[in-house]
Order: C-alpha cells, then structure tokens, then sequence
C-alpha cells in the first residue's frame, strides 16, 4: 500500500526576475520543507503555478526537487491536464524519472461528464500502472465536481491510490468515505479544513501553509491521530488567522509574499498571476508576527 504521509505540501515555483524558474531556490525550498514536517512535495500543482509552466520546465523540477529530498520524502509530480492524451504522456515521462506519484486534477474548462471523468482517470491509470495518482477535485477551479459515486468506482482500480478533497464539503468527504475501501486515502485540500476532514474518515492534507508551520500541522494530525483531540483542537484554532491569510487573494499570490516576508528569494508569480496588493501584505505581516513566523 502506497502511503504519502500526513503533511504533503504543495510546492511553490521559485521564479528570477525574468521570470524564468530559479531552480536553485527550488532545491533549497524543498529540503526545508522536508526538514519541517512535510512527508510528500507535490511539485507543480496549483501552488506551483502548472498552468503557466511548460512541460520542459516541469520535469527539470520533478528531477530537482527528487534529487534534493532524495531518501528523505516522498515526491508527487503533478501531471494532470484537460487532455486526456496529454496527462497520460505526461504521467508517463514523470514515472521514468522514478517519482512516488501523480497529482490528477479534474479537467478544467471542457466540463465533462462523470463518465467522462470515469474515462479520463481510467486511461491515465491503465497507461501508467506502476504510478500511484491521486485524483485532485477543485470545482472552484476546474467548473466540474467530482462526484463520490465517481470517486468510489475509480477507487476500484489499483493505482488510484488517493484524493486530494478541495471541494470545501465535509458531506461530500463523508460519502467518499463511506464508499471507498478502508486503505483509500483523503486528503484536505484546504488547510482550513484539515481538522474537521480528519474526523470524518481523512487522512491529513495537501497543504499550502506547511510552507510555513508544516511542523505545527505536522503535531496537529499526530495528535488527532493519538486520541489528542484537543491539542489538535488548539492548534488548528491557534492557525486559522495564517489559513485564512494565505487566501485573502488567489494562491499563491499571498503566500509567495508570506515567503518573501521571511526572506526567501521566491520571486514574483507568472501572469496573468500578479504581485500582492499592499493590504494583503500588511495582513499577512501582522498574522505572522503574531505566530512569530517573522
């Protein structure tokens, strides 16, 4: 059984000046995150700002990012498309670089139908048996809900392994639990909702703020875990001002400010993406003094 850990951490794309991706920065950002609580990084994922990176780009971080972490954590590549053909070759090129897994996010734009989305993932697992995917649902993002009758019958296949649960509904993550086996794992795409994911049948979360507290969400879901629950209870309530922070605008656009605001060289994000607004940053400045991340 394939197991990603507790904390996964979306990784953001170090960006220079010109704009061209600062792989160097990549490499250090990623042994930080490992030596801070995170179990997986998920490379060029939302955070990591895919739909602006070419595929060339992506792979030179897949082999960056497993070099650096090597040993030390697990690596997902993000490989999802809303071509079909396309995530497979992707995928394909990723599970020759010998990475742990693949993020598989809903199509986006075309809004194809349950079956379609059936079909989809379906192909993409049958081309790459050996790559363990995670399905990624972000109806905010993508214009189609993954459905957790959808979600149950690609748990049948034996590589898709996991999902990473973005669609802010607790009743939905209740009823892919009750129909997926016990060792299909789910995982919180809002760092908000971690807590109360894991009490109905979660596993832990892809996380954006781990960039920042990975060791503090790190001891909230052991604790939950251990029976601790309010300890966890504390915790979560003690980050929910930086949770929220983090969102005031489009991710990442706040969080590559929070990284700069410790003095990370991360670089501005790609257009249409554009720099934060004075305000978001005088918010996240006082949220991070506050948990003395700064």
């Amino acid at each position: 059984m394939v197991n990603f850990g507790r904390v996964l951490t979306a990784m953001i794309t170090p960006f220079h000046a010109d704009g061209s991706v600062n792989y160097g920065v990549a490499e250090k950002l990623a042994v930080h995150l490992v030596e801070h609580g995170t179990d997986t990084v998920v490379v060029c994922g939302t955070t990591g700002e895919s739909p602006t990176l070419t595929w060339d780009e992506e792979y030179e971080l897949f082999q960056v990012v497993k070099k650096a972490v090597s040993g030390k954590a697990k690596v997902m590549a993000g490989t999802g498309s809303n071509s079909t053909k396309e995530a497979i070759s992707a995928t394909q090129k990723a599970g020759l670089l010998g990475l742990d897994g693949s993020l598989q996010v809903v199509p986006y734009y075309n809004k194809p139908p349950q079956e379609g989305l059936y079909e989809h993932f379906k192909s993409i697992a049958t081309a790459c048996p050996d790559m363990p995917l995670m399905l990624y649902n972000i109806p905010g993002r993508t214009g189609q809900n993954l459905l957790p009758e959808t979600v149950a019958r690609l748990a049948e296949i034996p590589n898709i392994v996991a999902i990473k649960e973005a669609s802010g509904s607790l009743e939905q993550v209740t009823q892919v639990r009750r129909l997926t086996p016990a060792e299909f794992q789910i995982y919180s795409g809002d760092d908000a909702l971690t807590l109360p994911l894991l009490a109905v049948g979660g596993t832990g979360v892809v996380s954006v703020a781990s960039h920042l507290v990975g060791d503090n969400i790190q001891e909230m879901v052991k604790a939950f875990e251990n029976g601790q629950v309010k300890l966890a209870a504390q915790i979560n309530v003690q980050l929910q001002p930086l949770f929220k922070a983090l969102f005031l605008t489009t991710n990442p656009i706040p969080l590559k400010a929070a990284l700069k605001l410790q003095g990370w060289d991360v670089g501005g994000c790609r257009p249409p993406l554009c720099p934060a607004p004075p305000d978001v940053t005088q918010k996240l400045t006082a949220v991070m003094q506050e948990l003395q991340l700064i």
